[in-house]
C-alpha cells in the first residue's frame, strides 16, 4: 500500500508540474539603442576598393551628421567589410560591388578590417573611419 501511495504522490507532483502555467519566454529580444539620427551635414560617397589585403582608400574622413555612402568592390577574391561602432558588416564577393550606408552620428576614429580570411596577409586589411 505505501508503494501505491509514493508512487500516486510522485504522479500528482509530475501532473501539477506539467498543467502548471510557468512558460518560459524563449523570444529573442534585440538590443535596440536610441533611433538613429537623421543626416544633418552632406552626403559623401567613397569608392573602396578591396584587394590582396588592403583598401584603397583606407582612411575615410567625414563630418559628423553627414550621410555616408560606400561602394566597395573587390577586386580578386572575396573579401568582408566589418565596421566597429556602426554594426556593419559585409561580404564583398569578386567582381562585386556592395553599398554601405550610414549616418556618422558618433564622433572619433572606427576601424574597419576584413572580416573573411582571404590569404597571408589578410590581417593587414584594415582601416578607418574618421568622424570630425
Amino acid at each position: 500500500m505505501k508503494k501505491y501511495f509514493i508512487a500516486f504522490f510522485i504522479l500528482s507532483v509530475l501532473f501539477i508540474a506539467a498543467c502548471s502555467n510557468t512558460t518560459q519566454n524563449t523570444q529573442k529580444k534585440d538590443k535596440i539603442g536610441p533611433p538613429p539620427l537623421p543626416p544633418t551635414g552632406e552626403t559623401k560617397v567613397f569608392n573602396i576598393e578591396a584587394k590582396r589585403w588592403q583598401y584603397t582608400p583606407d582612411t575615410i574622413t567625414v563630418n559628423e551628421g553627414d550621410s555616408v555612402i560606400l561602394k566597395m568592390h573587390s577586386i580578386d577574391v572575396t573579401h568582408g567589410f566589418g565596421l566597429a561602432g556602426y554594426n556593419i558588416n559585409k561580404v564583398i564577393n569578386p567582381g562585386e560591388t556592395v553599398t554601405v550606408e550610414f549616418v556618422a552620428d558618433q564622433k572619433g576614429t572606427f576601424n574597419f578590417v576584413c572580416t573573411v580570411p582571404c590569404g597571408e596577409g589578410h590581417s593587414n586589411m584594415k582601416g578607418k573611419v574618421v568622424v570630425n
